[in-house]
C-alpha cells in the first residue's frame, strides 16, 4: 500500500505564536475546556512538550474511537511548527499503518494562516475514502475554530 498525504490551510484572525501555542502545544489542556462534547480529557504521557513527548486525548462519545496518543516528533518554537505521529489508538490498526501530522503557522495580516499537511499508510486491504479525509480536515478545522474562538474571548491568553 502506498503512503497519501493531503493538505489543508485555515487562515485565522489570530496571531500565529497565539495559535500555535493553543491549538497545537497546549491543546491537550485547552481541548477539553473548549470543546467537552468531544474531548473527554487530555494529559502528557512523557516528555514536557519537546520533541519525544507524548500525550492522549481522550474522547466522548462523539468520536468512533475512544482515544488518541501521539509523538511530537519536531517542534520549532520560532518557526511556530511542529509534527507528530500518531502511536495508538484513532484509526491505527483498524484503518491505519501510520499517520503523522505537520502543523506550520505562518502570520498573514493581523492574524495567520495554519497550514497542515497529513501523511499516512493505510492496512493493506483498506482504502481510505475521501470522505474519511474530508471528516478529518473538517475535525482540524473545528480544532483551530475552537482554539481561535477561545483566544478572540479571552485576548491575554497564550500570549
Amino acid at each position: 500500500m502506498s503512503t497519501d498525504s493531503w493538505s489543508h490551510e485555515i487562515e485565522s484572525p489570530v496571531s500565529a505564536a497565539r495559535l500555535f501555542k493553543a491549538a497545537v502545544l497546549d491543546w491537550h489542556n485547552l481541548g477539553p475546556k473548549v470543546l467537552p462534547e468531544i474531548i473527554a480529557s487530555g494529559a502528557p504521557v512523557s516528555g514536557d512538550g519537546a520533541a519525544g513527548s507524548v500525550r492522549q486525548l481522550n474522547f466522548t462519545s462523539a468520536m468512533s474511537f475512544p482515544y488518541l496518543k501521539e509523538r511530537l516528533d519536531f517542534v520549532d518554537h520560532g518557526k511556530l511548527e511542529c509534527k507528530s505521529t500518531l502511536v495508538e489508538g484513532g484509526d491505527l490498526g483498524t484503518k491505519l499503518e501510520s499517520a503523522t501530522f505537520h502543523f506550520k503557522f505562518e502570520p498573514k495580516g493581523q492574524g495567520c494562516v495554519a497550514k497542515v499537511t497529513a501523511t499516512y499508510k493505510a492496512l493493506p486491504g483498506v482504502v481510505v475514502a475521501s470522505g474519511d479525509v474530508a471528516e478529518v480536515k473538517e475535525s482540524v478545522t473545528g480544532v483551530i475554530r475552537a482554539a481561535e474562538a477561545h483566544l478572540v474571548a479571552n485576548p491575554t491568553a497564550y500570549a
